[in-house]
């Protein structure tokens, strides 16, 4: 083989793996856009639950304003979030209204007999667990992405195409708290 040949399948090596790596990032990042969509998803279902859940409360304890208003203005601001960090800081605060919330309906037996309330107070604990699993495709999906950029050789191609960094979507204060769900009780 002369020299002109050697160069050529050598160019042509570098190339393949160039375009192998920046397709790897795009299937990366996809993955990553796929995975906060469910987040989303799962975050509206929970933001269209919260005032019925807020309206079959009122009709028990009309006297609970403040809890009330607590749940609206963090439903509102997670709703407005922009970045994930504001999500979850967002979401921390909505949990912690609804925390209160319930906390509220144990002090109304009537209330918490009502099909109504029962029946969304399930509907919110099944959408919390899917919120949690969905979090939780999304930071190994986030994990995978960061690791890629970060790991040579691929961070001379994530940084030649500007392939960033994604955030985790944390809740409360970090795993241990993240783990566990929305209390609800009947």
């Amino acid at each position: 083989m002369d020299t002109l040949t050697i160069v050529l399948i050598v160019i042509g090596v570098l190339a393949l793996w160039v375009i192998f790596a920046y397709n790897r990032f795009v299937r990366l990042i996809t993955r990553t856009k796929e995975a906060w969509a469910d987040i989303d998803v799962q975050l509206k279902r929970r933001y269209d639950l919260i005032p019925n859940l807020v309206e079959a409360v009122k009709g028990y304890a009309t006297h609970e304003k403040t809890a009330f208003e607590n749940v609206t203005k963090a439903r509102a601001a997670a709703m407005g979030a922009s970045t994930v960090a504001e999500q979850g800081e967002a979401e921390n605060m909505l949990t912690g209204a609804l925390k209160s919330l319930f906390a509220v309906s144990e002090a109304y037996p009537d209330l918490k007999a009502n099909q109504n309330f029962m029946e969304l107070q399930r509907e919110l604990s099944d959408t919390e667990n899917k919120i949690q699993a969905a979090r939780r495709f999304y930071n190994g999906n986030v994990r995978d992405l960061n690791i890629s950029i970060d790991s040579f050789p691929g961070n001379m191609i994530a940084k030649t195409f500007s392939f960033m960094k994604q955030e985790f979507f944390e809740l409360e204060e970090g795993e241990a708290a993240a783990r566990q769900p929305v209390a609800v009780k009947f």
